[in-house]
């Protein structure tokens, strides 16, 4: 009889296992040094087993998160139109979905991000990675001001969604869909398309 590998079979542990591995190896590496490779390691895997239960790192990632949203799906009919009128767009999506049963999912999701430097690190991950350096190649921005560009757009984006649906500022917490876009949406197409020397300060 062949000894013993030492990898997990397939099994309703293994699931678990390669969630947890994954979370550690994305937390301490970040999504993009992050390897399929890694996080079987870590989970006493073999990688085709990930592979298995996940499909895609995305996928995996996404998982990892717990979150109640995959950007993959939802970016493509904010940015599919280009960069003119993305930013009403993107407000018009963001509030959809938060407003719906995800938005639940969500607002747990970023409590537990401000109060545990480990999740905060795999939140961080997932709004550069699966967000907003999405939107920035998809909307071809020069990838010089990308990061400028990327950070005030998630500053007014993780600021609605904190006002709205955490702390439920009035009267945003109860302002109509259409009010945000048409207040918030113009302020982030200046942050996407407008002239950088004057969002910078430089």
């Amino acid at each position: 009889m062949a000894g013993r590998t030492g990898r997990r079979p397939g099994n309703p542990d293994t699931r678990e296992a390669i969630l947890g591995a994954a979370r550690s190896v994305f937390a301490d590496r970040g999504y993009d040094k992050a390897s399929i490779r890694a996080i079987a390691s870590a989970a006493e895997v073999d990688p085709a087993l990930v592979h298995h239960y996940f499909g895609t790192k995305d996928q995996l990632f996404l998982a990892a998160m717990q979150s109640p949203i995959d950007p993959g799906r939802l970016l493509p009919e904010v940015l599919a139109a280009g960069p003119d009128g993305a930013g009403e767009r993107m407000i018009r999506m963001i509030v959809r979905v938060w407003d719906g049963p995800a938005g639940k999912a969500g607002v747990a999701l970023i409590r537990s991000a401000m109060t545990n430097d480990w999740t905060a690190r795999l939140f961080r991950e997932f709004i550069a990675t699966q967000v907003l350096r999405r939107a920035m190649t998809e909307l071809a921005i020069d990838p010089a001001e990308a990061p400028i560009r990327s950070g005030l757009i998630a500053s007014q984006i993780g600021g609605l969604i904190m006002m709205r649906y955490v702390i439920r500022l009035e009267p945003i917490a109860s302002a109509t869909p259409e009010t945000l876009v048409a207040t918030v949406g113009p302020t982030l197409q200046r942050y996407l398309t407008g002239d950088l020397q004057t969002l910078s300060g430089v």
